[in-house]
């Protein structure tokens, strides 16, 4: 099927307005909306097409049954989990690279450029040297599955990619706190060492990862013949934003041989924050880093990142082309620069670095550093007002996260102890739930020493102070509601 360039400028007319109305009138609309039942249950009985539907139709159907039940993160008040809006740029960058459509495992085209061009930007970004090699992957868990692949390949002591784990002479060792990210454990289960591999490193009372633990708990391990592999460090917990002790924890890597794996998938961007460059500079330390660029640099999903200090060794983790054969330089006016595909998994790969590409240049550092900035400084704003309000209760800050609760305890005249917990705990719970289904602000929550909090990652440049006074009339009336219909009658 064909279209002239005529039809296909009319086509694009009819997305670009789409586009526009969308991103537009966000503000105008509810933060989130659910799927109306009837209509999910459309979407999941509805045979293929047989017969083929005009672009109009196809778009007019879009627009009525897709379009109004976004996930939300482009509206100014959606703070969930560590979802930004997308940067316009990277909007249409995806267009663009869908209509170009390279498979960028390697060659000689624009795309592998582009991308070369972004590793650069975000290795200078994070305090590699150029001996380093990076990656666009699909975000901050594939990003960490590869780097421990790497990790594996260098540390495990054996040749497990030509007789795997069956001939290790010791148990291994992954090292993170219990503030980590579920996908370092995942990582390590699908490389085959087994989530009873990790040991987990007790944080703080600042949530922050006790790098005299570690220490120690590294030294047992040896002593009780177990091959510590690597340590991953949290540049930025999901979390809480804590930011672990990366130079303290370098030192231990560096005296015990142990790779370290910093997670900056949320927290690096903010490296460019004057308050922050110094807590995130020894990032630059690590042998891998996971970044992802649509999260607090605003492309569009899915664009992650992952930086190997040696690049030869990633390349040798992961490439099955023989060493006689393999491009040097470019010396190949077809192939290239060695391909892509020899330092990760994929071999199929799609043109993401166009959408990273654009969005930084729509930004630039400064455009960035400012964004990262306004983002802090909103979340310090949330926290002051939650220490202010009689009815709210601070739990944790750092970075651009925000975790607090209802105080159910100053409005009902009970302390809060033991029963008294859990019945805070449910509303908590119901008022994030009626704040979500509400439609003025979105919030998502986590636990933190056994309590359920309410939880705000501000990674938006479009928010503002009044949309988080917003939020918190909102959350206040909604506990208030809560407390006075529910006050005695809760299990």
């Amino acid at each position: 099927m064909t279209h002239d360039a005529d039809e296909i400028r009319r086509i694009g007319h009819l997305v670009v307005d789409l586009i526009a109305d969308h991103l537009s009138g966000l503000r105008d609309q509810p933060v989130f909306r659910p799927v109306p039942p009837d209509l999910a249950e459309r979407f999941v009985s509805t045979p293929a097409p047989i017969d083929g539907a005009t672009p109009d139709d196809i778009l007019r159907e879009f627009r009525d049954t897709i379009a109004p039940y976004p996930f939300g993160n482009g509206h100014a008040r959606f703070w969930g989990w560590v979802n930004s809006p997308p940067s316009v740029m990277g909007v249409f960058a995806d267009a663009l690279a869908a209509a170009m459509n390279p498979s960028c495992a390697g060659g000689n085209h624009a795309a592998i450029y582009v991308e070369r061009e972004v590793i650069q930007w975000l290795r200078e970004l994070l305090g590699f040297p150029t001996s380093a090699m990076g990656l666009l992957v699909s975000g901050g868990s594939m990003a960490t599955l590869t780097a421990l692949g790497v990790a594996r390949h260098v540390k495990s002591g054996i040749d497990v990619r030509a007789a795997g784990l069956r001939g290790a002479p010791q148990p291994f060792r992954i090292y993170q706190s219990s503030e980590g990210h579920s996908c370092a454990r995942k990582a390590v289960e699908l490389l085959g060492l087994g989530s009873s591999a990790i040991r987990v490193v007790a944080c703080a009372h600042d949530y922050r990862m006790d790098a005299g633990a570690l220490d120690r708990a590294i030294a047992e391990d040896v002593a009780a013949g177990m091959r510590p592999i690597a340590v991953v460090a949290s540049a930025g917990a999901v979390n809480t934003g804590a930011i672990d002790p990366l130079d303290a924890i370098a030192d231990v890597c560096a005296r015990h041989g142990v790779w370290l794996h910093v997670d900056a998938a949320y927290g690096g961007p903010a490296i460019l924050a004057d308050e922050y460059r110094a807590a995130l500079a020894p990032i630059a330390r690590a042998d891998s880093v996971a970044l992802d660029p649509h999260k607090w640099m605003f492309v569009p999903v899915e664009a992650g990142f992952v930086l190997v200090r040696d690049g030869e060794a990633m390349r040798a983790a992961y490439s099955l082309v023989p060493p006689y054969i393999r491009t040097q330089g470019s010396s190949s006016a077809v192939m290239g620069l060695p391909w892509f595909s020899e330092y990760g998994f994929q071999q199929s790969r799609g043109f993401r670095a166009l959408k990273v590409w654009m969005t930084m240049k729509q930004f630039g550092l400064a455009g960035h550093r400012e964004a990262v900035a306004q983002n802090i400084a909103l979340a310090r704003y949330l926290a002051d007002r939650v220490r202010e309000a009689p009815d709210l209760e601070l739990v944790a800050t750092g970075l651009s996260v925000v975790c607090f609760r209802y105080a159910v305890s100053d409005v009902s005249g009970v302390s809060e102890v033991s029963d008294t917990k859990s019945e805070s705990d449910v509303i908590n719970r119901r008022l994030l739930e009626r704040l979500q289904l509400g439609g003025e602000a979105f919030l998502s929550s986590t636990e933190l020493a056994g309590r359920f909090v309410l939880r705000a990652c501000i990674v938006n440049y479009h928010s503002t102070r009044a949309d988080i006074d917003r939020m918190l009339d909102a959350v206040r009336a909604i506990g208030a509601d809560l407390t006075a219909s529910t006050s005695g009658s809760l299990p």
